[in-house]
């Protein structure tokens, strides 16, 4: 068994997509490097040890399916699962050819891509998968919240939530007393931070406030120009 924490290197061109993903899979337990461009990726694979590779293929420089040849000439085993926005057969086709492992289409969500990782990683089963278990009933107050069946229960009164209300509801619990940034839930639950899911998501942190009425002790606050913190009074 190798470390409890998987390394894993992205390399992305986009930096807004390149950090998200970086700080989403580092707060799931990967040590996550990020290289701006294949020629940067190239260089962090040579002087690092990596358990997977995460590559867009579209970049300046080097592509990922470039990439990917030049690392299959130095390492045979090290899986690889390229992000990106092409969906033609041909370039699926072509990514398993320079010895892909998995190919993820953008706009992809983040739960998804994190479930591939854990798949590929436990194919080759070299480690120990980081929240193996993730923690999906969650004490919240006088509250219990079961994301599995999206059940928000207080006392002997249960109430079913929506899967948008379950995901920020545990992206909440995740994250008690911690600032969430606005654009970070928006592209993790809906994909993208656009004008009319901002909006949508204003609904849902309404619809929330209501469900979590009964117990003073929490209160989902606005964060001007930040996002939202979910307070809660122990």
């Amino acid at each position: 068994m190798k470390s409890q924490n998987p390394k894993i290197l992205l390399t992305e061109d986009d930096p807004n997509l390149g950090q998200l993903l970086q700080e989403y899979l580092t707060n799931k337990g990967y040590t996550t490097d990020l290289a701006s461009d294949g020629n940067v990726g190239l260089q962090r694979f040579l002087e690092n040890n990596y358990d997977l590779c995460l590559f867009d293929v579209m970049m300046p420089k080097k592509d990922g399916f470039s990439l990917a040849k030049e690392i299959r000439l130095t390492d045979k085993d090290v899986p690889i699962i390229f992000l990106t926005a092409k969906s033609m057969k041909e370039d699926t086709i072509q990514g398993f050819k320079v010895g892909a492992d998995d190919y993820i289409t953008k706009p992809f969500s983040m739960e998804e891509l994190l479930l591939r990782i854990q798949a590929v990683l436990r194919r080759y089963q070299k480690i120990s998968l980081p929240n193996e278990q993730p923690q999906n009933i969650f004490p919240l107050g006088k509250y219990t919240f079961d994301f599995d069946h999206q059940l928000l229960t207080i006392h002997d009164t249960s109430q079913k939530l929506t899967s948008k209300e379950a995901a920020l509801l545990k992206l909440f619990c995740e994250n008690k007393n911690q600032p969430i940034n606005r654009s970070f839930a928006l592209k993790l639950i809906w994909g993208d931070d656009s004008y009319f899911n901002a909006r949508s998501m204003d609904v849902y942190i309404t619809k929330l406030r209501k469900h979590l009425k009964d117990d003073s002790s929490l209160q989902i606050m606005n964060l001007h120009g930040e996002g939202f913190k979910l307070l809660v009074d122990s």
